[in-house]
């Protein structure tokens, strides 16, 4: 298969069919993960799920998602972004449609782990059509209209999702993707040109690494998740601690050996790269903890509606999507240094800030200032994220760079939400009354402040002040929450669609 030339104008009917088909296939991912979190109150009480099952309901859908996203961008490469694409999308629908009519706590962390396979097909294929499909001249407002209809998305997922759960069921929300799957395979199928990578030819997929990596994830949060109820003495805890040490072993090994690697390990080798994503995973990590305990939160210990609790995290959307591209050009203009310093510990300062959230409190005076200082942190923290990364590697690895910073931030939230809760004192069983879950709640945003405060000083340590390409970088584009920004002129993995509010 050769790489189809890039004819799409923006701006054409064909060109309005590529963004739509793009869009909604984002949107399929991305409303779903925006409302999961508001959910996970109302899934527990008809599932009668503990605390431990709430988390694998995240940690199952990051698990596959994380280790498998780099290879669903080379299988777009490799076998065609539109094949791919329809591909992942059918994918999601079905193990929707799985969660939707989950008859018990088991099938439904079964369908999420299943849905993040999907994700990791369908979420980098997204942005490497519209980046295969448009004109160069084009394809900045391509992704630009992309990433702000994406936004808006952001924006209406949490409102819906409470919506839908007030007044159907929990099981809506998962519902609701399949009519949007069938529209975007029909656009898709019908509109969107095939594309694939030629330099990829007569190569294989990196099956065996990512199937070692998703070993060695889900062995590691089995044993982070569960450790607290079972103890360490438990045979299936010792099981997955070996099996989780045999995945990661395994994929290293392969790393080395494979002739063409999903990652190439010698990216590593810049410090500045290096550097820019252990701070990613300590801000994303701290990211993920917090926006899964701030919604179950404010439901079950403010008692906040889900439709409430999903408004109260709109303005992280809002600011988002209002300042990326002033923070952008900030950070271009100073350098990557002081904003990737200075971001996280105001964001370190918001979390801080969520410990004067206590039953009876109000949204105005007690939640909304954590929430807009925290918000005014990240946005200035995620701006020079793609400048960072993506400057300190190679050409040649530029689309992998950013695929890693990807998977890097999935991982952070992955792991923050298998630990933060033990770390803040909650029990593996039903979710606690109100004045243990505040006392854990607020222990838990001290634990994350430090932890945002510490990816600042990783910045500060590794980051130079200037990158040599930075001035080449042009206007960047940013993700919602879910993934670090882009850069349009070299991403082939896209960035997972996960909103403020996920």
């Amino acid at each position: 298969m050769t790489q189809a030339p890039a004819v799409v104008r923006y701006g054409t009917p064909t060109g309005r069919w590529v963004i739509l088909s793009a869009v909604l296939g984002s949107a399929v991912v991305f409303l779903d993960a925006t409302v999961v979190n508001i959910a996970l109150p109302a899934i527990g009480d008809d599932l009668d799920m503990g605390f431990a099952g709430l988390q694998w309901l995240i940690t199952g859908y990051l698990v596959t998602l994380s280790a498998l996203i780099l290879l669903g961008g080379a299988l777009g490469d490799l076998y065609g972004r539109r094949r791919v694409f329809i591909i992942g999308t059918a994918w999601f629908a079905v193990a929707s449609l799985l969660c939707g009519i989950a008859p018990n706590a088991s099938s439904l962390l079964i369908a999420r782990a299943l849905q993040g396979v999907g994700g990791a097909l369908l979420t980098p294929a997204s942005l490497a059509i519209i980046q295969s499909a448009f004109h160069p001249d084009d394809r900045g407002r391509a992704i630009g209209a992309w990433s702000g209809l994406g936004g808006v998305a952001g924006a209406i997922g949490p409102f819906l999702g409470g919506y839908l759960i007030d007044v159907v069921s929990w099981r809506a929300i998962f519902l609701l993707n399949l009519p949007l799957a069938v529209v975007v395979i029909v656009v898709a199928q019908r509109h969107v040109p095939e594309s694939a990578d030629p330099s990829q030819s007569g190569q294989h997929p990196d099956i065996a690494g990512g199937l070692s990596a998703a070993l060695g994830l889900a062995g590691l949060t089995y044993v982070l998740t569960e450790v607290r109820s079972q103890g360490w003495s438990s045979t299936s805890i010792r099981a997955a601690a070996l099996a989780s040490a045999a995945g990661f072993i395994a994929f290293f090994a392969i790393e080395i050996w494979e002739r063409h690697p999903m990652l190439p390990l010698e990216i590593f080798s810049s410090l500045a790269f290096s550097g820019a994503n252990v701070s990613t995973f300590l801000i994303y990590g701290a990211l993920g903890g917090y926006f899964f305990l701030f919604a179950v939160y404010l439901q079950e210990a403010l008692g906040y509606s889900p439709l409430e609790a999903g408004a109260a995290g709109l303005p992280v959307t809002v600011i988002m999507l209002l300042q990326s591209a002033r923070a952008g050009r900030i950070a271009q203009r100073i350098g990557p240094r002081f904003p990737m310093t200075l971001g996280p510990f105001v964001m370190a300062l918001g979390l801080l800030l969520a410990r004067r959230i206590s039953p009876g409190g109000s949204y105005i005076v007690d939640v909304l200032p954590s929430v807009l200082i925290f918000s005014i942190g990240l946005v200035h923290t995620v701006a020079p994220l793609t400048t960072t990364v993506l400057a300190s590697a190679s050409q040649d690895h530029a689309g992998v760079a950013s695929g890693v910073n990807n998977a890097v931030a999935r991982a952070g939230a992955l792991i923050a939400v298998a630990v933060l809760p033990a770390l803040a004192g909650f029990g593996a069983g039903r979710l606690p009354e109100a004045p243990a879950f505040t006392s854990g709640f607020h222990t838990a945003m001290t634990i994350a402040a430090i932890i945002t405060a510490a990816g600042g000083l990783v910045a500060w340590l590794t980051v130079p002040m200037r990158m040599p390409d930075a001035s080449a970088l042009g206007e960047e584009h940013h993700c919602a929450l879910g993934g670090p920004p882009l850069r349009p002129a070299h991403n082939r993995y896209g960035c997972e669609e996960e909103g403020a509010a996920a």
